[in-house]
């Protein structure tokens, strides 16, 4: 029996996306989909030494169907996200970190460079950006732990706020011929922005107040300008603090809900990650048996984040040697599970997530290929 065309038509079709030749979504330009990354985690997070966002764009115009994710973009990898077409890696670990002099064929990460510009593939990277979130990497970490709450080891603060200036300088003045001079030798100053003037009362006398936002070192000659002309006295000096950022920052502080043995924390964190081993640092006067009720976690190399934190745990990536022993000589225990185990599992959340994020208008997949380096022999 014949069947109708129109059912003959999606079965093609169906056929055809099965083999992948079709795409089931939409296409986004690259600088759209770029900035639709950079709202899902502001690159302001990431710390001040990474090197974030769009590393390699190919010539415009560039429109993206398979957007392609991973840890670590080694050269197997990126032969993999070729084979499947992507159009944008997004590669938690930027492959371009030093400069690059040069683009050749000499070095596996120039031809990292190479072989995404010959098959017009954008490399984008979060790394740090993504630590900070909430719901990021740290968090996805801390859920191995069991049900606890977290707070930031290192508090992210607001980025634009305040948007200019350390310090906010406020004065009064009776006399505008004066203020009038003084304003216009203030504005030859660099470093002042937000300076405004606002009738104020003072001790019952009708004045104007000043208000002006400097830097550090703008601030020195403000105070010497104000000195010289008798203002210094009748002067406030504000520091402007930038706002922290609620469940956001580096590392996570973790209390459990219930304590639980060293032994039965390092089975769920090796369940959580798919590992069979992990590697563990016992804490002087400790054993096996006792209870972790505080445990504090970073992703990846997480020395620096948790270094002189009180804790009953520290669950990391890698940790130098004589970090361990200074632990361990705390009475703190030391879980190290080797550098991307601890963020590489985020990738399958953060496709789910992204998915919601970019509205489905993308073809979002994970690396096979993608794994830690290091193996127990």
């Amino acid at each position: 029996m014949l069947l109708p065309r129109i059912q003959l038509l999606h079965r093609l079709l169906r056929c055809t996306r099965a083999l992948g030749h079709l795409p089931t979504r939409s296409l986004m330009d690259l600088g759209e989909l770029v900035s639709a990354l950079n709202g899902f985690a502001s690159l302001s997070l990431a710390e001040s030494w990474d090197n974030v966002g769009l590393l390699v764009e190919p010539s415009p115009p560039h429109t993206v169907n398979t957007l392609f994710l991973t840890n670590d973009l080694t050269e197997e990898v990126m032969e993999e996200a070729v084979q499947k077409k992507a159009d944008l890696i997004l590669s938690y670990h930027p492959p371009v970190f030093a400069p690059l002099k040069r683009v050749t064929w000499k070095t596996w990460k120039e031809r990292l460079v190479v072989r995404a510009l010959e098959h017009r593939i954008g490399i984008y990277s979060p790394h740090t950006s993504y630590d900070a979130i909430p719901h990021g990497v740290n968090d996805w970490l801390a859920k191995g732990l069991g049900a606890c709450t977290s707070v930031p080891l290192r508090p992210s603060t607001a980025p634009s706020c305040p948007a200019e200036g350390t310090h906010r300088v406020e004065f009064c003045t009776d006399n505008p011929e004066h203020l009038d001079t003084v304003l216009s030798k203030i504005k030859t100053i660099q470093e002042i922005s937000c300076v405004t003037t606002l009738p104020a009362r003072v001790e019952g006398e009708e004045q104007t107040r000043v208000s002006l936002n400097c830097s550090q070192k703008a601030l020195l000659e403000v105070v010497a300008l104000l000195s010289q002309n008798n203002l210094y006295q009748r002067t406030e000096i504000l520091l402007l603090q930038k706002p922290l950022l609620p469940h956001t920052g580096m590392g996570r502080l973790c209390t459990l809900s219930e304590p639980v043995s060293l032994s039965d924390i390092t089975e769920r964190i090796k369940s959580h990650l798919k590992l069979p081993h992990v590697r563990l640092a016992v804490g002087m006067g400790k054993t096996l048996e006792s209870l972790v009720k505080k445990a504090a976690l970073c992703a990846g190399s997480g020395t620096s984040v948790l270094k002189g934190m009180e804790a009953d745990l520290y669950l990391t990536g890698e940790m130098p040697h004589h970090d361990v022993l200074d632990a361990v000589a705390n009475g703190i225990s030391v879980i190290l599970c080797e550098h991307s185990n601890t963020e590489r599992g985020f990738l399958t959340e953060l496709r789910d997530m992204l998915a919601i994020h970019l509205q489905n208008k993308v073809n979002i997949i994970v690396s096979e290929k993608d794994r830690d380096p290091l193996q127990v022999a």
